[in-house]
């Protein structure tokens, strides 16, 4: 007998999972999106299948905003094992060269600041990086070698939380395309060791951190109703922006497609970017223009 397809649901919402270890993010999004029955579902931002921690899903219509949570502040938290570098910056990968050297505590707080602001890095060769329209990581798995185009990132803080012979772990505060890989490597280098991470888990995206996350063992453990209450709205991804609340009649406009008068005294007369609501409801993304509300991206009701 032919087993029926579930039915797909139009869910929309953000989910915070924390990624567990050793699980692809498109793995990750699959489950989520299969244990929801949704449509439609995405990612902000890619975690290395060894690294745990959070990784917001997009369902429905949460992914027009998934750029807004992509481009947002990451903090990380990593172990840099001493004593090895890999081909692949971390555990996964064999080992290329070895050094006995193990720097001290102070030598390596010494060396933070040289790692923070505005710093150039060569990604690693296994990243998803295109070279010639080829991933990286393919052209690695295939043997050749992979001349990496270094690339300047912003690390906001780096903190180093404990030390010993073995491992030092850190946290570090970044933007967007900043490899902790490289950091790790680099660091090493910088101090004559050899290192890689050992360990790495991303302890926020954005809005989200680690107390916003669930695991999939949560989320399986719930009836289907109680899982649609785990989800955050779209809103929450666009917080930073400014929010323009709309009427029924303004709010229908703007679901259409059409620009909508702004009234009252507060009412903006111009803004790059911002969110319409009504009633609570994200209704569009969109700008300000000489008092009009226009949508660049309208968010389908449910």
């Amino acid at each position: 007998m032919t087993q029926l397809k579930r039915p797909k649901r139009a869910i929309s919402g953000w989910l915070i999972l924390n990624k567990p270890y050793d699980m692809t993010s498109t793995q990750a999004v699959g489950k989520i999106k299969w244990l929801y029955g949704g449509k439609k579902a995405g990612h902000a931002g890619t975690l290395d299948p060894l690294a745990t921690g959070i990784l917001p899903i997009a369902l429905g219509e949460a992914t027009k905003t998934v750029p807004f949570v992509q481009d947002g502040v990451k903090i990380y938290e990593f172990d840099l094992k001493w004593g090895s570098t890999t081909t692949t910056d971390d555990v996964e990968g064999d080992v290329t060269a070895t050094s006995d050297v193990r720097p001290s505590q102070a030598e390596v707080e010494a060396i933070l600041p040289d790692f923070t602001g505005t710093i150039t890095q060569i990604p690693p060769a296994f990243s998803a990086i295109k070279i010639n329209g080829e991933r990286a990581y393919d052209l690695a798995r295939a043997g050749e070698k992979v001349v990496m185009p270094p690339r300047e990132v912003e690390i906001d803080a780096f903190e180093l939380l404990f030390h010993s012979n073995d491992i030092s772990t850190f946290r570090v505060t970044c933007q967007k395309g900043t490899y902790v890989r490289a950091l790790a490597r680099d660091i090493a280098e910088k101090l004559g060791s050899k290192g890689h991470v050992s360990r790495l888990h991303r302890a926020a995206v954005g809005p989200f951190t680690d107390q916003d996350a669930v695991t999939i063992e949560d989320i399986e453990a719930l009836e289907l109703a109680e899982r649609d209450l785990e989800l955050k709205p779209l809103s929450d991804a666009v917080g930073h922006l400014p929010e323009v609340s709309l009427d029924e009649r303004q709010a229908q406009l703007v679901r259409m497609g059409n620009p909508a008068l702004l009234i009252g005294r507060n009412a903006p007369i111009a803004l790059d970017e911002a969110y319409a609501t009504h009633r609570g409801e994200m209704v569009a993304l969109g700008f300000v223009e000489k008092g009009q509300f226009k949508p660049s991206r309208v968010i389908v009701a449910r």
